[in-house]
């Protein structure tokens, strides 16, 4: 279940300034260790320790390979692979690679079974207890990001 909240736009200069929006409130990811755990629960015939020395190996081998220019399909989850951040050169005879790639970021593209349609079809909602009491009318927006107002305050 994705627990919703609320928030509003506060920028100024944006074409929506001032309306309202639902985002997903996550939960502290867990770690290797911890999904080893959750995959261990599912009767894997391996140990967690071996799930989860699988799971860090293939952790290691993602970064290495993308790091290489290799994407690496995650059976239907995803794709991994390295992309960069480029600012502009004037020509080409003046891009210089120190100078002009920035970041590189790694990038995880969501692949068949994990596509936004079949995704969107099978996820179901309900509002964060402060999304429910901002609907109530016990709570308002605040002009910080992620506050809120409880009524008589």
């Amino acid at each position: 279940m994705l627990q919703i909240d609320l928030y509003k736009n506060k920028n100024q200069e944006a074409r929506n300034f001032g309306k309202v929006y639902g985002r997903v409130d996550n939960k502290e990811p867990i770690d290797l260790n911890g999904l080893a755990k959750h995959i261990a629960l599912h009767g894997s015939p391996y140990t967690r320790d071996v799930i989860g020395g699988v799971l860090t190996r293939a952790a290691d081998c993602v970064k290495e390979l993308a790091l290489d220019g290799q994407p690496v399909k995650f059976g239907d989850l995803c794709i991994f692979k390295c992309t960069v951040v480029s600012k502009p050169a004037v020509s080409v005879e003046k891009f210089d690679l120190a100078e002009h790639i920035s970041k590189v970021r790694l990038t995880c593209r969501p692949t068949g079974e994990m596509n936004a349609k079949k995704l969107t079809q099978e996820a179901s909602f309900e509002y964060t207890t402060m999304a429910q009491k901002l609907k109530a009318g016990e709570a308002t927006l605040s002009s910080e990001k992620g506050k809120y107002l409880e009524s008589g305050e």
